[in-house]
């Protein structure tokens, strides 16, 4: 990739790939920090397990996003891709070389072609340090641009390209809003010439009409630049709208990855229907009478994480087998089965109704389709030849769950064995509520 006023040749590893090519391949990565204990003897007693096993591929062109609630491992798996955090244990491929593997003037002509955008645009750009100075930074140590200046004509022009002018150049961050320092941030990204940009909750600090006009200006500069995308963040409408593929993380393990209308459309993890069902739904009536998924309490210590599937212990579709004891690998699920007919009893043996269906093998009125509210769904990895990322989930009874054999556990139920309720008012049905949720992304 080359940026305008650049008179870089283009990265040999990277002139003539198509898009769709793997560019990044992460094979069981593992990020694991020790827990300390002792005055004058300091030993380690044990680890926090904040990225524990994540498989993932993102090809080139193509924006990933990343979910799931704070403290599930989704920045710290950024930070070990870039060796920011050195990674336990696992692979890092970039363009067919191994990350992890590299060291010393390797790594450093590798991170060339890796950059990040922070969460908090302050606190990443040097406050004794004018803009100038920050964007030719990196310019001058990977010995960018030719001259002084060839690379102010450069950074100028990336200032333009991201909104700014070039009065900015002789300022300082304190002097500029949390938007402009946030496209000051990518402009500097930028000056490196990356194939990929690891952008860690790059809104979420930001007001909702600049967090619209980043969100734009990412889109563009991927067309403009042929920019590869990982994307961190909660904000559901947001990764919905710049994603191609999402993947859905909770307790260091990646648990659902599909494409990112399809994953929007038919959420298949307990934990990603409770994602959905959480989101706020712009009608007040539906609101007021809509029925939740509620997880009680607060994720599991990464430091003692629970057996078998990690999510057993918050979710009311739990069972009495398998979910304790064995740990669900991400997989495609089988056909849609009939569904349970209404008021056949549950699998688990509890007694409660199956959950009817629309007769489209998902669960209930509402599940189909995709609503209008909120920002609408994107598809643009078909235009730019990539193709759909299959649909996978970690669970053993994600069949059961999406052909309506299983629902969830009533409020007495799981508040007295899990600690996990429904909260209910006006009894609206479960799928409805992923349905309404949904569609309000």
């Amino acid at each position: 990739m080359t940026t305008p006023g650049s008179d870089a040749e283009p990265d040999p590893a990277s002139a003539g790939a198509a898009p769709g090519e793997v560019l990044l391949d992460v094979s069981g990565l593992k990020v694991y920090f020790p827990i300390r204990s002792g005055v004058f003897f300091d030993r380690t007693i044990g680890h926090v397990k904040a990225v524990d096993g994540v498989d993932l591929s993102i090809r080139r062109g193509e924006t990933y996003g990343l979910v799931g609630e704070s403290g599930c491992g989704k920045s710290t798996f950024g930070r070990g891709v870039l060796r920011l955090n050195e990674p336990t244990e696992g692979k890092v491929l970039f363009d067919g070389q191994d990350v992890a593997a590299l060291a010393g003037e390797k790594l450093r002509s590798m991170r060339r072609r890796m950059q990040m955008i922070f969460q908090d645009p302050l606190s990443s750009l040097d406050p004794r340090q004018n803009i100038e100075s920050i964007m030719t930074e990196g310019m001058n140590a990977h010995g960018l641009g030719g001259n002084s200046s060839a690379r102010r004509t450069r950074i100028t022009e990336l200032l333009e390209a991201v909104g700014m002018s070039a009065s900015a150049l002789r300022r300082y961050p304190h002097e500029f809003s949390g938007g402009q320092r946030q496209r000051i941030g990518i402009a500097r990204a930028l000056a490196v010439e990356p194939d990929l940009i690891v952008a860690d909750e790059p809104v979420s600090a930001l007001d909702v009409s600049v967090q619209a006009q980043v969100i734009n200006l990412l889109e563009e500069l991927q067309g403009e630049f042929g920019l590869t995308y990982l994307v961190i963040a909660h904000d559901l409408a947001v990764v919905r709208h710049i994603s191609d593929t999402v993947g859905v993380m909770y307790l260091g393990r990646l648990v659902e990855q599909a494409a990112s209308d399809d994953l929007y459309a038919e959420p298949l993890h307990p934990y990603t229907r409770a994602l959905m069902s959480a989101v706020p739904v712009p009608d007040p009536d539906v609101e007021d009478r809509r029925e939740r998924i509620l997880l009680a309490g607060d994720l599991p210590s990464p430091a003692n994480p629970p057996s078998g599937c990690r999510f057993h212990t918050r979710c009311p579709w739990r069972q009495e087998t398998r979910c304790d004891d064995e740990e669900p690998q991400l997989r495609e699920l089988s056909s849609p089965t009939s569904v349970a007919p209404t008021g056949a009893a549950r699998t688990d043996g509890s007694g409660a109704e199956a959950l009817p269906t629309n007769g489209s093998g998902t669960d209930g009125p509402g599940t189909t389709g995709v609503g209008t509210s909120g920002l609408p769904s994107n598809d643009p990895s078909t235009s730019r030849g990539i193709a759909p990322a299959a649909h996978l989930v970690a669970c053993h009874w994600a069949e059961d769950i999406r052909d309506g054999h299983l629902r969830p556990k009533s409020a007495d139920q799981v508040a007295a064995d899990q600690g996990v309720y429904i909260a209910a008012e006006g009894g609206l049905d479960p799928a409805a509520v992923i349905g309404a949720g949904r569609d309000a992304v």
